[in-house]
């Protein structure tokens, strides 16, 4: 059961990783400890490889190789070498020694110590036949190996730390300090990590609201998009919520700080990400399953291939390149990177179109959803009063009828009248003056406009006060589910309006584009039969419920699942909390600035179901990764470990270490590419 056991292993928000002053300083140390890790491995690369090229000189199998003998030797040449080599082993080599002592102490053998296994026997070897041992050095064989080591961790650590940018990028987007205004009016700037809740700040055009606030004074457009996808700006006066790391537009905002430290939205985003990041899937778990076992198979297959090498009667050294080879190609080091970059990858671009990941195992399998539950008010409707209908009565022009009520409903703050000011606004019609505004509770309102005495009233008030009005126009008007209201002028009914929840713009996209993925889409709602049988039909439905209350649609979720379906559930999150962790898939959409909602899998930024689809759209891409990746990094080793183990010597195919190295090495680098063309998944046209 999704609500029993895939909550289980959620880290919730347990800890914090607030983008104020003090975590910057906390990300930044990570960031500047994996970056000091690139810069050793660097180093030590470019150390190693330095001292690599008098090796080669010196190596008397190269020597014969090229022909020159003579050029290179000279007497105590194979001590300077077994110097230089040595320097490499324990320099360019201590990461891996080091790994080797850490993974035993764990018991857990893997890649570090498949690498240390390798170099330690390859020097031991090459130092023994320097001082004494029938046999043959293969010091450049040790140094290459460690060279190409170095170059693939390198690039790996680069590779991992590229992936995880969205993150640093996260906590790049807040400024280090504002402007924080004084009580004479004055300016003073402060560091971002000194402002506290009730502060008044100055943003100025072209900079960055330093954290969670609302405007107290001003109006601009903002740019949100690094925050919620959106790359239109954002149009925000006074008493609008700002978000901290938005750019402010074309004029200045004063505001007064309502969130700082963890509270603030960018906060909750940051510390997503990094859990997600870190968060572990089945799909990991499985890929650190084949690690352990295909190093248990290359200490098996090195030890197999030198024995029978040395029963076939090869040289020891001989035997002992062979089962290095085999131990080194074998090394699951592009498998233990494949599943981490995808992982990374696909939960920095999630974060980047505002899809922000907080079960991954509930992401991961949003691939196999045959089914998606949609709640109607606030997810595929705006949840606000739209005008369906205009229907003037006895001759009377439709714009006229629109201008009265909406002159009169700009008084009013109920829903259905701010539904007619919007549409009279949209229409460009100008609104007369008001005076004497009554309101009647329940019932509607009254006021002179113009010259005309003007009530907006339910069918029932005019029934009631016995105001003559066409009932089969109005029952017309009514069917769907619509709220009809009369327009009365000088007590007479001069037409009615009919309004209904207004539907998404974006959600007749989003269910066309899942159900040509094969994703069956249904709908949950509190409204009538007719309400829900109207909305279903607009949108093109397979399905819908009507008349559940909010403590019914759990049931109505596992009524779903009992068909033997994968279903997601979207919602607000709020009521419809049960819905969400009973769902295979829980989706919290229109989380707005409150994205710590625990119920759900996924929280949307936007309100945008279409945001549904790139969710599924980049599971699939991102398992299709994972797959690719998995086979990539154990695959190859069908043909390798043979080749390595000196199958095919009889039609002179030799693997060295090096070359096997090289191999394995590119398959990593091949992995990471593999990882990054994540970053192609259609997510914007969603698929």
């Amino acid at each position: 059961m999704h609500g029993s056991d895939s909550h289980m292993g959620d880290e919730k928000h347990a800890t914090t990783y607030p983008p104020n002053g003090a975590s910057q300083q906390g990300h930044t140390h990570h960031q500047g400890h994996h970056a000091a890790m690139i810069a050793d491995f660097r180093r030590r690369f470019w150390f190693s490889l330095l001292l690599t090229l008098p090796i080669l000189a010196l190596s008397p199998m190269l020597q014969s190789f090229v022909g020159l003998e003579e050029a290179f030797a000279f007497p105590g040449d194979r001590y300077l070498q077994f110097l230089l080599a040595t320097l490499v082993f324990l320099y360019g080599g201590w990461p891996f020694l080091k790994g080797l002592a850490k993974e035993l102490g764990q018991h857990e053998p893997g890649m570090m110590t498949l690498i240390a296994l390798a170099i330690s026997v390859a020097w031991a070897y090459s130092s023994a036949v320097v001082f004494g041992l029938q046999g043959k050095v293969f010091f450049w064989e040790l140094a290459t190996l460690i060279d190409v080591m170095l170059v693939g961790h390198w690039i790996e650590m680069r590779s991992v730390m590229g992936a995880s940018g969205a993150l640093e990028a996260l906590v790049k987007l807040l400024p280090t300090e504002a402007h924080r205004l004084k009580e004479d009016g004055g300016t003073e700037e402060v560091a971002l990590s000194e402002l506290g809740a009730g502060d008044r700040v100055l943003v100025k055009p072209g900079e960055k609201v330093p954290t969670d606030g609302v405007i107290i004074e001003g109006e601009s457009s903002l740019n949100e998009s690094m925050l919620t996808g959106e790359s239109t700006p954002v149009h925000r006066r006074e008493g609008d919520e700002v978000i901290g790391g938005a750019v402010n537009g074309e004029n200045a905002l004063k505001l007064e700080i309502k969130k700082t430290g963890e509270e603030t939205y960018l906060s909750q985003v940051i510390e997503m990400v990094r859990k997600a990041q870190g968060s572990r899937s089945k799909t990991q778990d499985l890929a650190n399953r084949a690690a352990a076992w295909l190093t248990y198979l290359a200490l098996t297959a090195g030890l197999l291939t030198l024995l029978l090498w040395l029963t076939f009667g090869a040289e020891f050294s001989f035997s002992l390149e062979r089962m290095v080879t085999v131990m080194v190609i074998t090394c699951p080091h592009a498998l233990g990177l494949a599943v981490p970059l995808v992982v990374a990858m696909s939960t920095s671009l999630a974060a980047e179109n505002g899809l922000l990941i907080r079960n991954r195992g509930a992401f991961e399998r949003a691939r196999e959803l045959t089914a998606v539950v949609f709640d109607k008010t606030g997810t595929l409707t705006e949840g606000r009063f739209g005008v369906k209908r205009v229907r003037p009565f006895g001759g009377v022009d439709e714009a006229r009828l629109l201008q009265l009520a909406a002159s009169l409903e700009s008084h009013s703050e109920h829903p259905i009248a701010q539904g007619i000011v919007i549409e009279a606004q949209t229409r460009g019609l100008e609104l007369g003056r008001v005076k004497g505004f009554h309101n009647l509770t329940g019932r509607g309102a009254e006021a002179r406009v113009g010259d005309s005495e003007v009530k907006v009233v339910s069918p029932g008030y005019a029934g009631d006060e016995g105001i003559d009005f066409d009932h089969g126009a109005v029952e017309e008007l009514a069917e769907g589910g619509n709220t009809v209201v009369l327009v009365v002028a000088d007590e007479q009914v001069i037409g009615a309006i009919a309004l209904a929840d207004v539907i998404r713009d974006a959600s007749r996209e989003a269910i066309r584009e899942l159900q040509g993925m094969g994703i069956r889409c249904l709908m949950l709602t509190g409204d009538s039969e007719a309400v829900a049988k109207s909305v279903a039909a607009e949108l093109g439905l397979d399905d819908y419920f009507a008349g559940v209350l909010p403590e019914q649609k759990a049931e109505k979720i596992k009524q779903v699942k009992r068909q033997g379906v994968r279903v997601a559930m979207v919602g607000d999150g709020v009521n419809d909390a049960p819905a969400l962790v009973e769902a295979d898939l829980g989706i919290a959409i229109g989380a707005g600035t409150d994205v710590a909602i625990e119920s759900a899998d996924v929280v949307l930024v936007r309100s945008d179901p279409s945001k549904v689809v790139a969710i599924m759209v980049l599971s699939r891409a991102t398992y299709r990764k994972l797959v690719q990746n998995l086979l990539w990094a154990t695959g190859y080793n069908i043909i390798a470990i043979p080749l390595a183990a000196g199958v095919a010597i009889g039609i002179g195919i030799v693997l060295s270490p090096a070359v096997g190295a090289a191999l394995m090495s590119l398959s990593t680098v091949i992995v990471a590419i593999n990882a990054r063309l994540l970053k192609k998944a259609p997510l914007g046209q969603h698929g």
